[in-house]
């Protein structure tokens, strides 16, 4: 062990600033983080006075003095980076101006503006403007003037629910709000920012597409592809692709910067390959690659990748090899140094997952057969590549996700190989469309021929993905596993594919041990199983009430008026007011009522027909009514309880 971090020293870097990140985000708030980082340099410091004769005695000196220093530097980081999206919230509108920094989203009623406020504060939030002209010619980079409440971002509060509020906090964003035309204007200010500068020439970028000619899934496709712009896609077009196992062809992150990389390498071919002029081919790679990234609107997903390679570039000119362990440790703690969040970023866990799955998986699998021909040769790198990392990711998706493409390998050679001529027609579009303008015939019919083609090779890929995502048992759904067995199921994987590489007993006890532990958590939850329970969900505008059974939603025929079957409890469901004018001199015991879909009812003249022990206000009722009848509940005495606000409402079986 100690040999294998030796190689990787950037490791040791790494360790302690994902553990200080964990603890601060899962545990408690690191104290006097400073203080640590201070005490850490202390040591260091310290560890080079030590005299020779006691070096080996105090030669864990630096080590610990360089575990507290990073422990305490991302102590402080994740605290400022948390602090970002705190926001003072308040009941009444406020004045804001701020920047728009990303390209508007275009929802059914609204545009969804990303907006780094400048005054009152300096923070992120969204901004839903009312779909309108005005709102239409938003570009990144203009100013706007608006009045609102900043709503935090808050979850449905169903037991199934994503954990949106938190997702967007490490985002960096504080809140949303919704404006209306007539509490926005553009001040006709245009702020600018290397980030801002990218997100227009991404828009530019997009536009351009247009001309391509495409139809509306072929259009969403190259846009995803080249630029990493994923908002066009439709959900059956992700689903498709996710289904399939080539979901990953879809953000631009290592596959694609790795072609872009590969094209650099060929133009700069000329330079050679030693000496300074190889040093100065790898300076232009790294400065094409950037401004790759930069065309691409610096998302998340490239700029991993561009780090990376940029790092395996200094490495060749170092005459070094370039992609390494420790290549990908350090990608990951200069991101992690940028931003702390990005731990928890699910794109940054599978993407680092998949390389070093690549890196430590790989030479084993190549090792059982190594083809000599060329084209055999490629298919069996192909798959090796693709099943390398699949085994890294898979733990990962099942906790996420809950699926697991069947077909993964199978679509992956037939997609991957396309993907890198797709990227390669891209170039001749350009330059054709570009040319086109000229209005000469030849052009024309250049465009005609080399349009032809790009959009068969991209016909090709959607027929594949959407053919293999109808094939019986493409996709496993519904296999959730919790973070600790991801985490067993990610030793196994790795110390089985170690045991059989070296067959070492203490590798084959591990692999057993953690096979032990990862099926014992399955006896635990399924003699923990919690039993079945009638929920009453939030869904905006909607009443939505089923059964809630090993963490699926259930749904079954349920009346509008009239009992809810249990087995113990008597549930009542009322969606009209029916019983306005009835009085009763023995009211009706009932357990639970729920209350829905009509805006009229009146807790007091319900209360002359049933006396309820808990009241229950679904979200298909009106804000303005929900608070009204919570008010009556709360003056009668009656327990209350407002989907909307405290989230579903759920009745044990």
């Amino acid at each position: 062990m100690s040999d294998f971090v030796s190689k990787i020293p950037f490791l040791r870097l790494l360790l302690p600033a994902v553990t200080a990140i964990v603890v601060s985000s899962f545990l408690v708030e690191i104290p006097y983080p400073w203080l640590i980082c201070t005490v850490g340099a202390g040591a260091m410091a310290l560890s080079f006075f030590v005299t020779e004769n006691r070096q080996f005695i105090f030669r864990w000196l630096f080590g610990i003095g360089l575990f507290a220093f990073v422990f305490g530097l991302f102590a402080v980081l994740y605290q400022y980076k948390k602090a970002e999206s705190d926001f003072p919230f308040t009941n009444k509108p406020i004045a804001c101006v701020g920047t728009v920094v990303d390209i508007p989203q275009e929802k059914p009623r609204s545009f969804a503006c990303n907006v780094e406020t400048g005054y009152p504060i300096s923070k992120k939030i969204v901004v839903y403007l009312q779909k309108e002209d005005k709102a239409r010619v938003i570009n990144p980079g203009d100013e706007i003037f608006f009045v609102a409440q900043i709503q935090p971002f808050k979850n449905f509060g169903n037991p199934d629910d994503f954990d949106y509020a938190r997702f967007m906090r490490n985002k960096g964003f504080s809140g949303s709000a919704y404006l209306p035309s007539t509490s926005w204007h553009a001040t006709g200010k245009e702020n600018k920012s290397l980030y801002i500068l990218a997100q227009k020439f991404r828009k530019t970028a997009l536009e351009f597409y247009r001309l391509f000619e495409l139809d509306n899934d072929a259009y969403s496709f190259i846009s995803a592809l080249t630029l990493g712009y994923k908002h066009d896609l439709t959900n059956e077009l992700q689903e498709a692709f996710r289904a399939s196992g080539t979901s990953h062809v879809l953000a631009v992150s290592g596959l694609h910067v790795a072609i872009i990389y590969a094209i650099f390498t060929f133009l700069f071919s000329f330079l050679g390959k030693t000496g300074r002029r190889f040093v100065l081919k790898q300076i232009l790679i790294i400065v094409a690659l950037w401004f790759y990234a930069f065309l691409a609107g610096l998302s998340p997903s490239v700029l991993r990748a561009t780090i990376m390679l940029t790092i395996a570039s200094i490495g060749f000119a170092g005459g070094r090899k370039g992609f390494t362990y420790n290549t990908l440790a350090a990608a990951a703690f200069f991101i992690l140094i940028y931003n702390p969040m990005s731990l928890f970023d699910v794109g940054f866990q599978m993407s680092f997952t998949a390389v070093f799955a690549i890196l430590y998986f790989n030479p084993m699998i190549n090792n059982l057969y190594q083809p000599k021909q060329k084209i055999k040769k490629y298919t069996w790198n192909l798959f090796t590549v693709s099943t390398s990392a699949q085994l890294g990711v898979f733990p990962i998706a099942l906790y996420y996700f809950g699926t697991f493409p069947t077909y993964f390998f199978i679509a992956n050679m037939l997609v991957v190989p396309m993907i890198g001529l797709i990227i390669y027609a891209c170039i001749p579009m350009i330059a054709v469309v570009l040319l086109k303008q000229f209005d000469f015939v030849v052009f024309d019919w250049l465009f005609q021929i080399f349009g032809w083609v790009f959009k068969v090779l991209i016909n090709f890929v959607l027929k594949v993905v959407y053919f293999i995502e109808a094939v019986p048992y493409a996709q496993l759904s519904d296999k959730y596993i919790s973070g600790f067995q991801m985490i067993l199921l990610l030793i196994i994987v790795i110390t089985a594919f170690k045991f059989f590489n070296r067959k070492r007993a203490s590798q084959l006890i591990t692999v057993l041990t953690c096979s032990l532990l990862f099926v014992s958590t399955f006896m635990y939850a399924e003699l923990s199983r919690k039993p079945a329970q009638i929920a009453v969900f939030n869904k905006s505008n909607f009443s939505d009430i089923g059964l809630f059974v090993n963490k699926k939603r259930v749904y079954f025929d349920i009346k509008e008026n009239g009992f809810i079957p249990h087995s113990s409890k008597s549930v009542l469901r009322l969606s009209e007011n029916i019983y306005s004018w009835v009085e009763t001199d023995n009211p009706l015991e009932v357990d639970v009522l729920i209350l829905s879909q009509d805006r009229n009812f009146s807790i007091e003249q319900l209360t002359k027909v049933f006396q309820p022990k808990q009241i229950v206000v679904d979200s298909s009722i009106p804000q303005y009514a929900r608070t009204k009848l919570i008010r009556e509940c709360e003056k009668l005495g009656i327990s209350a309880h407002d989907v909307v606000r405290n989230g579903a409402f759920l009745i044990n079986f």
